[in-house]
């Protein structure tokens, strides 16, 4: 297929370097200057609207405001070849992938949301989860790019904006693991506890699952090198805040475990993997 992506960072260089891979043709762009051999077997292009005339767009910006700017503001996609399939992967807020859902209907562009969860590693390596929602006709075209980038994709409904609100909530309840992680060691350890044989306890027991086995190791190692940095985890749970409160229900939790993490952020921890969070709980 003749793919144009958006957005370069990690994640999305990974992505657009394993669909060149693959075999497509793949040309993208990037808000900050990029090298010129960093796609590999792609092409750099000089503005947005060159990459939005082929079969499929991929964006991976940071947030609503990127999108909003880059697209929308621009006029980008007045432009864009009749059918293509924009695929946003970004996360991005529940309320904003409903209006690019019907600013795309209105002009005859087909828009799927597909966040992903997996860090940098992952994307290299095409073993991303995918969280996908759109038209069926949309996901089935994007379906074997999917299968390119990831190793599972999972289908959350017609409506783009559903795959928002799974992705949010995946996130929001990573950030709860992190928080509840570095509640239980601070406990422990005050008790003369090593983490290591409580995290240990933990994971090969009650939480023997994906998020507490990765994020009890960066514990552990104390390496906070940003995978996935706090700051846009500060983001997400935001996200999450307005889209409870969209839904009008009342979420505890998330509120506590939000302002830890923006407590976090000011202590200057922002630019740190967002599982420094348990650092700055374990250290006050």
């Amino acid at each position: 297929m003749d793919i144009g992506f958006l957005g370069l960072g990690k994640m999305g260089l990974a992505m657009a370097c394993n669909l060149s891979k693959a075999g497509h043709t793949v040309r993208a762009w990037n808000r900050s200057a990029v090298d010129a051999g960093a796609l590999e077997g792609g092409r750099i292009v000089a503005k947005p609207r060159d990459v939005f005339d082929g079969d499929v767009v991929f964006t991976m910006l940071s947030d609503d405001a990127a999108i909003r700017e880059v697209l929308l503001e621009s006029g980008v996609l007045d432009e864009a070849r009749a059918g293509l399939v924009h695929v946003v992967s970004a996360t991005i807020s529940v309320a904003f992938a409903h209006e690019l859902a019907s600013i795309h209907a209105d002009r005859g562009l087909p828009f799927v949301s597909a966040p992903v969860f997996g860090r940098p590693d992952a994307a290299q390596a095409g073993k991303l989860f995918i969280v996908a929602a759109g038209p069926t006709e949309a996901l089935r075209l994007v379906q074997p790019l999917f299968e390119v980038i990831g190793q599972s994709v999972f289908i959350m409904g017609e409506h783009a904006e559903q795959a928002n609100a799974a992705k949010i909530a995946g996130n929001m309840m990573i950030a709860m693991a992190i928080e509840a992680m570095a509640e239980a060691v601070a406990i422990t350890e005050a008790l003369g506890i090593d983490r290591v044989d409580f995290l240990a306890l933990m994971t090969k027991t009650l939480f023997g699952c994906r998020a507490y086995e990765n994020y009890a190791g960066k514990i552990l190692s104390g390496d906070y090198q940003a995978g996935f940095r706090l700051a846009l985890g500060l983001k997400d749970l935001r996200l999450a805040t307005d889209a409870g409160k969209t839904c009008g229900k009342r979420l505890p939790m998330l509120d506590a475990v939000r302002d830890q993490m923006s407590a976090a952020s000011d202590a200057g921890m922002g630019d740190r993997d967002w599982s420094a969070l348990a650092d700055y709980v374990m250290r006050t």
